[in-house]
């Protein structure tokens, strides 16, 4: 293992549960600014792997270090705040846009201002939607937002769990768009579960194979996918 400081790394990360192992040793440094597709056959270890990241579970062995430091020493909400995670399936509170955008910031003691909830919406093409109600708005509208409320916490590391499978041809495409245009605009690092080789192709510059909770392969796109 380098001695080299990524951002991300893991050390034999492992995850079991009921005697099965979802996530199995895996280790893999993760430098600053890259974007990762984490891709491979059907099964959860790839979406099992994203949430140890951030500790929405647990690992049951191995390691993970942000910037050299264990993330056990970094309170969850702190980690969580720099370690930010989209889902498959946007999950906003009721309410507002604005109130789902201000909620990460007020828990570390920040008020959004109305300009800055309105240049948040400006990045994910959602201009002039603060004061819409979450229940009213579209499958992709509603990925926008969950996108927007994670960029409120100025992550440096984005978590993106096939973000845009559950939504239609159209919206997926243009979703997936907007999560190449904010990644490139902001210098984040990323790693992104899909099932589709094409898109990881178009989103990632490095591709990481899972196959039953194992890593089998990582390295550039069009060497491990071909073009």
């Amino acid at each position: 293992m380098s001695s080299e400081v990524h951002l991300l790394r893991t050390e034999n990360l492992s995850h079991r549960v009921d005697g099965t192992s979802l996530v199995d040793r895996v280790s893999v440094e993760i430098p600053a600014g890259d974007v990762v597709a984490v891709v491979g056959p059907s099964g959860p270890g790839k979406s099992s792997f994203l949430r140890l990241l951030n500790r929405l579970d647990e690992p049951t062995g191995g390691m993970v270090f942000l910037e050299g430091v264990d993330y056990r020493e970094i309170p969850p909400q702190e980690l969580r705040r720099r370690v930010g995670m989209v889902m498959q399936s946007p999950y906003l509170f009721p309410g507002t846009v604005a109130d789902n955008l201000r909620f990460g910031p007020r828990q570390r003691g920040k008020d959004l201002s109305r300009e800055d909830i309105e240049q948040l919406l400006a990045r994910v093409n959602l201009s002039g939607y603060a004061d819409r109600d979450v229940g009213k708005l579209s499958g992709g509208e509603a990925q926008r937002v969950s996108l927007a409320r994670t960029l409120a916490n100025e992550p440096e590391i984005l978590l993106l769990d096939e973000p845009t499978s559950s939504l239609d041809e159209n919206t997926q495409q243009d979703v997936e768009q907007l999560i190449c245009d904010i990644i490139r605009d902001g210098g984040l690092t990323a790693l992104i579960v899909t099932h589709d080789k094409d898109q990881a192709r178009r989103v990632a510059q490095q591709a990481m194979v899972m196959e039953s909770g194992r890593m089998v392969d990582l390295g550039p796109v069009k060497e491990v996918l071909g073009v």
